[in-house]
């Protein structure tokens, strides 16, 4: 019997939903080692995942839009591609894309619907293809995963599904998030360039992420010397022009500094190293880097919107990140008051304890087992 896993965004590092890829598979060996294997669309250069070469592999070699368009084109048609994974008793598609499977249970994880929330932030052609494919592959395929009930609440709203169809199952920081030494912490100060006491934020620099309100509400406060200097970490995402623009007429932009590249070994302690962790995202199917820094002990401010609040609890200070004032007033808050920033670090670990990829794992075997004949 063989269980298989789309680990198509973890080989090709596609930010968050990579990380649930890879995640979930890692927790799931332990519980199925002789069970789990693995397939993914293996383009041009790309290497198998660390640690998991061992496992029954199976791939295509596609460009990441034909192959997209061929699974549509599959759903269309009814043709099955079961050639593709000959051995599969269950197929878990882990991104928005679900490849035709006759006489096998299929899982989806749905992410989130940001391209029905957010049009204006998707890409055109994007936007077009989730909005006729994603319908399809929620009905086609025999369960769904939502990774908050914000997303869950989505999906039974936009396509009218049975709520037994689906399961909520919350993702988790890597266990690399912990309490880290300051000596940790002065090196990646050190090796970044970074100031004693800063904010931080780590994400995709994209309209969503809603960075230009977020240097709005910044700017009057540091040049007034009540908010310290922005670190912002994350790549380069699309519709970004705006914000740039913005931080180029900018008199505080020598203030904001972007770290470049960082390593997943050193971005615990660039959480840890924080004075305080912003994240003014207007939506998020699960919002993890809020997460990842309440596990290090980093006090958090972050919106109220979305599956946030579910996310961060009582151990953040939220704001609507719609409105500049309150952004501003979270950011003079939390850069002024010690007594907050410690009662926050302490609910944050509590916090962050309760989620973790083990049980996450533990969740995800229940549905596969009760699918299963």
């Amino acid at each position: 019997m063989s269980i298989y896993l789309d680990i198509s965004a973890a080989v090709h590092r596609r930010a968050g939903l990579g990380r649930y890829a890879e995640s979930l598979t890692r927790a799931l060996l332990p519980l199925i080692p002789d069970e789990l294997a693995l397939f993914y669309n293996a383009e041009q250069g790309i290497q198998p995942l660390s640690g998991l070469e061992h496992l029954p592999t199976d791939t295509i070699s596609l460009g990441y839009k034909p192959w997209r368009m061929l699974v549509w084109a599959g759903q269309l048609t009814r043709a099955p591609f079961n050639h593709l994974v000959p051995d599969a008793n269950l197929f878990h598609a882990t991104e928005h894309l679900l490849m035709p499977l006759q006489g096998i249970p299929t899982v989806l994880t749905v992410h989130d619907l940001i391209f029905r929330h957010l049009p204006e932030h998707h890409k055109r052609l994007n936007r077009w293809y989730l909005n006729a494919t994603l319908p399809l592959y929620c009905r086609r395929a025999t369960h769904l995963i939502a990774v908050s009930e914000a997303t869950r609440r989505d999906l039974v709203a936009a396509y009218d599904l049975p709520p037994e169809k689906l399961t909520v199952i919350q993702e988790a920081a890597a266990p690399r998030f912990r309490t880290q030494s300051p000596e940790r912490c002065a090196a990646v100060r050190a090796h970044y360039s970074l100031p004693e006491d800063f904010l931080l934020y780590v994400g995709t620099i994209e309209p969503r992420k809603n960075l230009t309100r977020l240097l709005h509400a910044w700017e009057p406060l540091y040049r007034a010397g009540e908010a310290l200097p922005l670190v912002i970490v994350g790549r380069r995402g699309w519709l970004s022009g705006d914000f740039y623009a913005a931080l180029e007429a900018s008199p505080a932009r020598d203030a904001v500094i972007f770290t470049g590249y960082v390593t997943d070994a050193d971005l615990p302690a660039l959480y840890a190293a924080a004075t305080a962790f912003v994240f003014p995202s207007l939506y998020e199917g699960f919002g993890l880097p809020p997460l990842e820094a309440l596990a290090v002990g980093t006090p958090v401010i972050c919106s109220n919107t979305s599956s946030l609040p579910e996310v961060v609890g009582d151990a953040a200070l939220t704001f609507d990140p719609t409105a500049e004032e309150e952004i501003a007033a979270a950011l003079r808050r939390i850069t002024g008051d010690a007594e907050l920033r410690a009662d926050l670090r302490e609910r944050g670990l509590q916090r962050a304890a309760q989620f973790s990829w083990e049980r996450a794992a533990r969740e995800t075997l229940a549905v596969y087992r009760n699918l299963l004949p």
